[in-house]
């Protein structure tokens, strides 16, 4: 079943990284790297403390507000919010492939697909 559902977001990770195609941005390849990963500064907020790192990182991390962000851009045709929230969606896909989900208070490695290594 795992295999299944990392299939799955690849396959919504693949569907992210192809919209971004249409949008009227042109960077280096690096710059769209760099872009793609740029979520994961979410992860120097658990400097605070545990439950503000996972509360500040699960909001960088879910599809749900991804998708919002997103939507609102195609709704108001502000390419800048569709790029962002298409890139938070297909980042949020990615980490999900190599099994990092939404986090629990309790630890970094606690999250809603079960224990990382």
């Amino acid at each position: 079943m795992k295999q299944v559902l990392q299939l799955e977001e690849l396959a919504q990770t693949a569907l992210g990284i192809s919209v971004l195609y249409f949008l009227p941005f042109n960077f280096s390849w690096w710059l769209w790297v760099l872009l793609f990963l740029s979520s994961d500064i979410a992860i120097l907020s658990y400097g605070i403390n545990k439950k503000a790192g996972a509360v500040i990182y699960n909001i960088f991390h879910h599809k749900g507000i991804a998708i919002a962000i997103a939507a609102t851009g195609f709704a108001t045709n502000n390419n800048l919010l569709m790029l962002i929230g298409i890139l938070l969606f297909a980042h949020s896909s990615f980490d999900r492939i190599l099994s990092f989900g939404l986090k629990y208070y309790d630890d970094f490695k606690h999250t809603h697909l079960g224990w990382t290594k």
